[in-house]
């Protein structure tokens, strides 16, 4: 099988961008392992704890959030909506708008990659209780509902990049998943690390990749 050297030394199964950390491979010559080589270590998994009370599945390091359903550690509950009166009831969901933002892809600019010369605007509709922003890949069974791999590609997004979630008090929370290259919230310098949240609310953004700008919208009352 012929893999691909990114520049920061990651063996790629495609020729275009790096499927480890999103680096921009073009151009870089095919290299395959020696016969004798033994297989490279795989890096290390986050740790894995007690299993979550809710669905089961295994707690990543401390994570706030369970990344199955959503439970929250801190709270003991899963988030839902809470269900107002229905005169004061939202008319619809939340919503996000994707757009190639210019401003802070000049602030954070990742060498080697350029703006897009056209990308449309992309509003998704936020599920409850949790939304994943990435990017799909069959190989590696990631289906995140804010799917950023359509063109123009954004190669700093990773696959797992980031997770939305609903706050018990109606509004969201965003958690970094682990990313090669960080969540940043509205104008804030330093990114969230692994597992980090921040309460978001109505024409709050997240930032992630090299151009990407995710901006909440509240229903309308």
């Amino acid at each position: 099988m012929t893999t691909y050297l990114c520049p920061k030394g990651h063996a790629s199964s495609t020729d275009d961008f790096c499927d480890t950390c999103g680096a921009r491979i073009g151009g870089t010559v095919p290299v395959s392992a020696p016969a004798s080589a033994p297989p490279a270590a795989a890096p290390p998994s986050p740790a894995r704890g007690t299993p979550c009370p809710n669905c089961g599945t295994p707690r990543t390091a401390m994570w706030r959030f369970c990344e199955d359903c959503g439970f929250d550690h801190t709270t003991g509950k899963v988030p839902a909506l809470d269900t107002p009166p229905a005169a004061a009831r939202p008319a619809g969901p939340w919503t996000a708008t994707v757009t190639a933002d210019r401003t802070y892809f000049d602030a954070n600019a990742i060498e080697g990659v350029e703006f897009p010369a056209h990308c449309p605007e992309r509003r998704y509709v936020l599920p409850t209780p949790q939304a994943r922003i990435g990017r799909r890949s069959t190989s590696k069974g990631t289906d995140p509902e804010i799917d950023l791999s359509a063109a123009p590609l954004d190669p700093g997004v990773s696959h797992s990049h980031a997770l939305l979630t609903v706050n018990v008090d109606g509004g969201w929370l965003v958690s970094d998943l682990g990313s090669t290259n960080g969540t940043y919230v509205n104008d804030e310098a330093t990114p969230l690390s692994a597992g980090q949240s921040r309460t978001l609310g109505d024409g709050d953004r997240v930032h992630v990749g090299a151009w990407t700008t995710i901006t909440l919208h509240a229903p309308a009352n």
